[in-house]
């Protein structure tokens, strides 16, 4: 997917809105539904409050949240990308702090990053047990590590685990690692300067230990869980010598679901500070949306001999089923339709309405319909379907099996042998007008925020060839506030963002022309040249080795680029360089885990690799992160390396009518100059995904239920 590189929260307010969808007004939550076990702690993630538990969301889990104890406050957000680890990250800012790399009066606001991993699951007998990691990397200011066992009898669950650093800053007892290694003794500090970001593996599960532990009980009213909790922290001992009264260990709090999507939080904490805090939730594996598409076509008698109406049928095909027919054939018994997707995610609903449209129109003597699929004018497979069997299953439950069993796929290389009975190329102009708001929280600056209203548009050459151009205009930003940019001795490449965005309030963020081609049997290939993106200009090519359904697959991007000068118009400055990578892809057995590495030259000329791991659950929504280390060391800039998480949301699981469009969220921690890449608009790896079955033959058997 292409991931956006020049913020470190970029969010569209199309994809908010979307979210915001799956989570229905304030109601009183449902009785039936058990609460024990699923509230986001003070930090985020599953907990109590101060304190972490073994539970885990449902896979797919998705949780905002909010909490203040003074003198924190804490911003995060955290995931379930599988049944056994929980990962999210987190803000926390401090009160009665100075920011101080920030000009004016800002609150120091502190970075981390949290994993937990189920090492087992509750049974009859044995607790549910985990380990994790709070705070990992940067600072480090609230970095603790935690093994914790969780078990629920009736309606209580009880937890009870052993903190290090903290969460160990009680330190009721030498720290039982010890016996096994002397380095355990005592924790290392973690850096808070210019290389925050680094992970400091010597201090895990280290120096002070303590117990921690609680319980939460459901209340016969089921939106209420009340709790009560045992930190193993000191507060006489807090980051920043920030130290706090606490009177003591024990804290006490209350869970009210609003709704199956929002919780509100309160607590009475140390003995004396109160504690206030909100999340919203929802399920990314879940989502879906009662559709209001055009009915199939109701299956009649086939005509004695073939329709002469192709044209038509073409634009039935278009409008009912979503393809953009190309080519339509008749070989032998056979009819080959020829095009690409337009409408629906699924390839199995689009064959299915349009086998429905073909069986009124073809004569009694075609048995059999196939699909070439292709985007951009690129093949890239072919469906096979029983004519008949197909109409039979249409009209009878009985007859889906058998209709299921017939079907087959395959690449689709060989040229299509027959007689032409309709061509057409697909030309014509298209647009779209959406609103965008691009954000940066996180940084020295405290909250940057511009609201634009982005006018983006194509124009179709022919099959393989088009022009974008997406237009911006700003409708209102704070950008005046954009005073720090981060240590750098590498070319400034992304860290005058700021200027790019405050310059003007009409810029011109794409203009290109785009070529695809296929080069062989599995071979791709792309050339681009134009305005690429809203900070370079250039040209370059991309290649992609991609065998049918094969779970991997090997590209390579190369890309001579010119930096634009900060009105976004067509001047250029004066730096310029070659950037490229080489990209592998393997789709693996793992948890559907997609892993990306790509090695290459980024756009500072620094040396280095990618790793992106995501996985795209059955809703089609995909959650992954990265992380890029180069050669750049100490001319890096604030960080030793880049990483960030994503979502890629298909509009038609929040939209009533289908489509294939996606929108994207992404989170970075800093706009750094180092591992930057070209946000190209398009890759041959998206655009090919058709080339894998993913989940067609389950889409078949659903669509016949």
């Amino acid at each position: 997917m292409k991931r956006p590189t020049a913020h470190p929260l970029r969010l569209t307010s199309l994809a908010l809105a979307i979210m915001a969808t799956t989570l229905p007004a304030a109601a009183v939550a449902d009785s039936t539904q058990p609460r024990l076990g699923t509230g986001q702690g003070d930090f985020g993630g599953v907990g109590i409050m101060q304190t972490p538990t073994a539970r885990m969301a449902p896979l797919g889990g998705f949780a905002f949240s909010m909490s203040r104890t003074a003198p924190y406050r804490r911003y995060s957000l955290f995931f379930q990308p599988t049944e056994w680890l929980e990962a999210g990250f987190r803000y926390v800012e401090v009160e009665n702090r100075r920011y101080l790399a920030a000009r004016g009066d800002r609150n120091n606001l502190d970075k981390g990053v949290d994993v937990k991993l189920r090492l087992r699951e509750e049974d009859r007998y044995w607790p549910q047990i985990a380990v994790g990691a709070r705070d990992i990397g940067g600072t480090g200011l609230f970095a603790g590590e935690y093994l914790v066992a969780s078990k629920r009898w009736h309606d209580f669950d009880f937890t009870l685990g052993i903190g290090w650093g903290y969460l160990g800053n009680q330190e009721d007892f030498t720290n039982p690692l010890s016996r096994i290694d002397d380095r355990f003794e005592r924790r290392s500090g973690f850096t808070s300067g210019g290389d925050g970001g680094s992970v400091n593996l010597g201090s895990l599960f280290s120096g002070r230990s303590a117990l921690f532990g609680g319980i939460e009980y459901q209340t016969p009213w089921r939106p209420l869980v009340l709790q009560l909790e045992v930190e193993g922290n000191d507060y006489q001992r807090e980051p920043q010598r920030n130290h706090q009264e606490q009177d003591s260990r024990i804290n006490l709090g209350a869970r009210l679901q609003l709704s199956d999507n929002v919780e509100l939080k309160a607590g009475w904490q140390r003995g004396n500070t109160a504690m206030l805090g909100i999340s919203v939730s929802t399920n990314l594996a879940g989502v879906s949306q009662l559709k209001r598409d055009p009915l199939p076509a109701e299956i009649g008698e086939p005509p004695a001999a073939n329709s002469s109406d192709w044209s038509g049928l073409s634009s039935e095909l278009d409008t009912n089923a979503g393809i953009g027919v190309y080519r339509i054939y008749q070989a032998d018994n056979s009819v080959v339709i020829e095009g690409e997707p337009t409408r629906y995610p699924s390839l199995a609903e689009s064959e299915y309405r349009a086998g429905r449209l073909l069986h009124n129109h073809l004569g009694d003597d075609i048995d059999t319909l196939r699909f070439r699929w292709h985007e951009r004018g690129m093949p890239l497979r072919e469906s096979v379907h029983d004519r008949h069997a197909l109409a039979a299953a249409a009209v009878s439950s009985a007859e889906t099996v058998g209709y299921r069993h017939g079907l087959y796929a395959h690449a689709g290389h060989e040229p299509v042998q027959g007689e032409l009975l309709h061509d057409t190329t697909p030309r014509g102009f298209s647009y779209s007008i959406e609103p965008q708001l691009e954000q940066n929280f996180g940084g020295p600056d405290g909250y940057l925020y511009r609201l634009s209203a982005s006018f983006d548009s194509e124009y179709r050459l022919g099959r393989n060839d088009w022009l974008s151009a997406t237009l911006t205009y700003t409708v209102d930003d704070n950008l005046d506030k954009y005073h720090y940019i981060g240590p750098s001795d590498l070319p400034r490449v992304r860290t005058h963002i700021g200027d790019y965005l405050a310059e003007t309030d009409i810029g011109i963020t794409n203009l290109q022309y785009t070529h695809t081609a296929k080069l062989g049997n599995d071979w791709y290939a792309m050339g681009y040249g134009g305005l690429l993106e809203t900070m370079f200009a250039g040209a370059g090519g991309e290649l992609l080795y991609r065998p049918f359904n094969s779970d991997v697959a090997l590209g390579l991007d190369v890309n001579w680029v010119k930096q634009r000068e900060f009105d976004q118009r067509f001047g250029m400055r004066d730096y310029s360089t070659w950037t490229g990578h080489l990209t592998g892809y393997w789709q693996t057995d793992f948890e559907d885990m997609l892993a990306k590495v790509s090695v290459g030259r980024y756009l500072a000329g620094d040396l280095g690799v990618t790793f992106d791991v995501s996985r795209e659950f059955e809703s089609g929504i995909r959650l992954g992160g990265w992380a890029t280390f180069t050669d750049a060391g100490s001319d890096f800039g604030e960080g030793s390396f880049d990483k960030g998480v994503y979502l890629s949301l298909p509009l038609d699981a929040f939209f009533v009518r289908s489509t294939r469009q996606r929108a994207q969220i992404a989170w970075r921690p800093l706009t750094r100059d180092g591992g930057a890449q070209l946000a190209r608009r398009q890759s041959l790896f998206d655009l090919t995904g058709e080339r894998s079955m993913g989940r067609y033959w389950e889409e078949h058997a659903e669509l016949m239920r």
